[in-house]
């Protein structure tokens, strides 16, 4: 039987969910563990049209995704933006 890697972002239903999922996960003491959930959702969002609508390359997005770069702050902030995510800072 053939499998393919586990992505929680497709049990998520709407985008509060979503939402919550990214915030806990920028919550978290580990950086990686953001990166690894916006991954999440740019594979299930579709590499190509990620690509597409943050004028990065597919080739950097999978990169980013596999972990193999440390994103830079300008990639983030184009990956978030295109998919309407919004960084929120509070105290």
């Amino acid at each position: 039987m053939k499998t393919k890697p586990y992505n929680p972002f497709d049990h998520l239903l709407n985008r509060d969910e979503i939402s919550e999922y990214l915030t806990a996960a920028i919550e978290d003491d580990d950086p990686t563990v953001f990166i690894t959930a916006l991954g999440h959702v740019i594979r299930h969002k579709g590499v190509a049209a990620t690509a597409k609508e943050s004028g990065l390359n597919r080739e950097s997005l999978y990169k980013f995704i596999s972990g193999k770069t440390k994103p830079q702050w300008n990639t983030v902030s184009k990956l978030t933006h295109s998919m309407g995510v919004k960084l929120t800072a509070s105290m």
